[in-house]
């Protein structure tokens, strides 16, 4: 994400208040920049700045590829087309705080310093909870969300949400799964990778997909059974200690955030193919506006506002970079 962006209205400076207005901004470019380096979303969300007011999103299908012609045979005359599209259009986000000139001529500088870190706090972890508010309705299998009043669309480009036993082919080939009902274990956990290494596209043909994440909610029992998976390279309970094809091969990322978008008494897992997501775009988040901050006086009450705007949001394109295990209604293992 880019960086924040501030603007003063004309006199702040000059007013009782222009001593203060580099410590706010300096402290507010801090906080921001280790809110951005901690942040969830660029792991599990390829991110994407926008020029328009919505971005289209769409795929290609693979070529049948060459054909055996003969000595002297003609070249066959291949091709593909356009599949599934996605249109994402930006949200307008708002928030402001205030420092009053009394705070000002009484030294308040606690408060000073607590209302700005509270403000940039809430703008962060705004994106993030919105992030995992998408994630975490689509493992209760919801096809649109709404967070802090922005409504969020969660069908993928083929119409149907993220994680769904129905996912239709454009051109040729049955329809497929990503949603599953099976409790996380070894066994579930090498099955689940293996359908998604045998994910086929909208032409029929199977693609790259190689999941290497794993992504679950905060939860002590999934916590542990899937660190116990894939954390040694042997099989503690088998008699001849085999060989544990899974240690060292994941990425875990345990998303507290996730515990209160997934529904009371749920354990959800999701794999993730990192690569596939980055390049073709699974879950997309979409910066139209970076946070811009402005400061000004309030006329009425002589207050210096800070005001922040900004335009962003999140999506489904392509549903493959993802499978998710431990969903009801989901296909079976």
């Amino acid at each position: 994400m880019a960086g924040i962006v501030f603007s003063e209205a004309s006199n702040v400076n000059d007013s009782i208040y222009g001593k203060s207005q580099a410590p706010i901004r300096m402290f507010l470019e801090k906080r921001g920049e280790q809110f951005e380096a901690q942040s969830v979303i660029k792991s599990i969300f390829r991110q994407d700045k926008s020029t328009h007011w919505a971005e289209k999103y769409t795929s290609m299908t693979a070529m049948d590829g060459f054909q055996a012609v003969g000595e002297n045979g003609a070249y066959p005359t291949d091709g593909f087309q356009e599949g599934y599209s996605k249109t994402l259009e930006a949200i307008e986000w708002k928030d402001s705080f205030r420092i009053s000139q009394k705070m000002i001529e009484d030294s308040q500088l606690m408060d000073m310093r607590r209302r700005p870190a509270a403000f940039l706090t809430a703008y962060y972890r705004g994106r993030e909870k919105l992030g995992a508010a998408v994630l975490g309705a689509a493992t209760q299998g919801q096809t649109s969300t709404t967070y802090m009043g922005g409504k969020i669309d969660l069908t993928g480009a083929d119409g149907v949400a993220l994680f769904a036993t129905n996912h239709p082919s454009k051109v040729k080939g049955g329809t497929q799964s990503n949603k599953y009902v099976d409790a996380f274990d070894r066994d579930a956990l090498g099955k689940l990778e293996t359908v998604m290494q045998n994910t086929r596209g909208d032409n029929g043909e199977i693609l790259d997909v190689a999941p290497d994440t794993i992504i679950i909610p905060n939860l002590y029992q999934l916590k542990e059974a899937v660190f116990a998976a894939i954390g040694s390279d042997k099989v503690p309970e088998s008699a001849n200690n085999a060989w544990n094809y899974q240690v060292g091969r994941w990425n875990v990322i345990v998303w507290n955030y996730l515990n209160q978008f997934i529904g009371s008494g749920k354990a959800p897992w999701i794999l993730m193919d990192s690569r596939y997501n980055q390049e073709y775009g699974s879950l997309i988040w979409l910066d139209r506006v970076a946070l811009t901050i402005k400061s000004s006086i309030d006329e009425n009450t002589d207050a210096n506002v800070w005001r922040g705007r900004a335009r962003y949001t999140a999506g489904v394109h392509d549903w493959r970079g993802f499978a998710a295990g431990g969903i009801t209604g989901g296909s079976s293992l």
